[in-house]
């Protein structure tokens, strides 16, 4: 777990690198040229290495060992860091639509260039391959993070298209498509934070993250058990916990019973990646199990 955590904190120092990079060349000659939307984009990419900045104090307070007081671990923490860098993106949208209502009352037509578009074409590849770069990684070191943060530039992507249309427009001397554009821009980038925030609600109000009709279906395959009942799960991306009522015969040893739970929880964990601990209740099959999705067999 810790050497997986300190590949995702590997992860996002390349990226931040590389945002920064973007962000600086964006801003710099959208303010020298006065191009509202390549400026927007450039506090757009900006905004992608705070978010990495966030995202690496996020996982290295996660990769923290369980303790007296976090007993479950701090893997949390990354849930809520994913949620900080969604608020940002809010953030950064609202400023993005103040500054595209202003240039509507302050008309102020800016100076586009071959060097212009030179710009956003180079930022745009190099926003690709981040992109798929760290999703890939976050699906393989199953991090929220990770994949919250691959959201957050890829949403760049689509954002430097729109600044090639404004610039386009510009050039042909439709100026106001430069707010406009700029308005198109916080639409993805409000998009990009409801996604994050959505997939991080989850988990930090511990809903249910697999149907208990499934987990029941797949546990009544393993020998020795009659039946299962009681089925709770919750956590985020790679860190997933179920717990369980499992019904086994009532006259069987409790050697037995324990290693029919341990094929139970290795069946489970070889099922499911994301899952990190399950943990068994044993029960005599004599008892009926209480609930409607109780599952038992004579």
């Amino acid at each position: 777990m810790l050497q997986k955590l300190k590949k995702v904190q590997q992860v996002l120092i390349y990226v931040l690198f590389l945002n920064l990079a973007v962000a600086f060349a964006k801003i710099i000659y959208g303010t020298l040229t006065s191009t509202l939307s390549m400026t927007a984009d450039g506090y757009h990419s900006l905004f992608d290495g705070v978010s990495n900045i966030i995202g690496l104090a996020g996982s290295f307070i996660g990769a923290r060992p369980p303790d007296l007081g976090h007993p479950y671990g701090h893997r949390k923490y990354e849930t809520v860091a994913a949620i900080f860098i969604a608020l940002l993106l809010v953030f950064v949208g609202i400023e993005i639509c103040l500054n595209a209502l202003n240039r509507f009352f302050t008309p102020n037509v800016p100076e586009v260039t071959a060097i212009s578009f030179l710009i956003i074409l180079g930022t745009m590849c190099i926003n690709y391959l981040v992109t798929r770069y760290e999703y890939k990684q976050g699906e393989l070191l199953r991090s929220q993070v990770l994949i919250a943060d691959s959201m957050h530039t890829k949403s760049d992507i689509y954002v430097s298209l729109s600044v090639i249309v404004s610039l386009a427009a510009v050039k042909l001397g439709f100026s106001l498509m430069d707010p406009l554009i700029a308005v198109v821009i916080a639409f993805f980038i409000f998009r990009a934070g409801y996604r994050i925030i959505k997939e991080g609600s989850r988990a930090l109000l511990d809903m249910s993250r697999i149907e208990e009709k499934e987990i029941c279906d797949l546990v009544m395959g393993v020998e020795g058990v009659k039946g299962c009942h009681k089925i709770r799960t919750r956590g985020s991306m790679g860190d997933i916990k179920i717990d369980m009522h499992l019904l086994v015969q009532s006259d069987m040893p409790l050697e037995d019973a324990h290693l029919v739970a341990h094929k139970v929880s290795k069946k489970l964990k070889g099922e499911y990646k994301d899952v990190s601990d399950v943990v068994v209740h044993l029960e005599p099959s004599i008892q009926r199990p209480q609930g409607s999705n109780s599952k038992k067999t004579s």
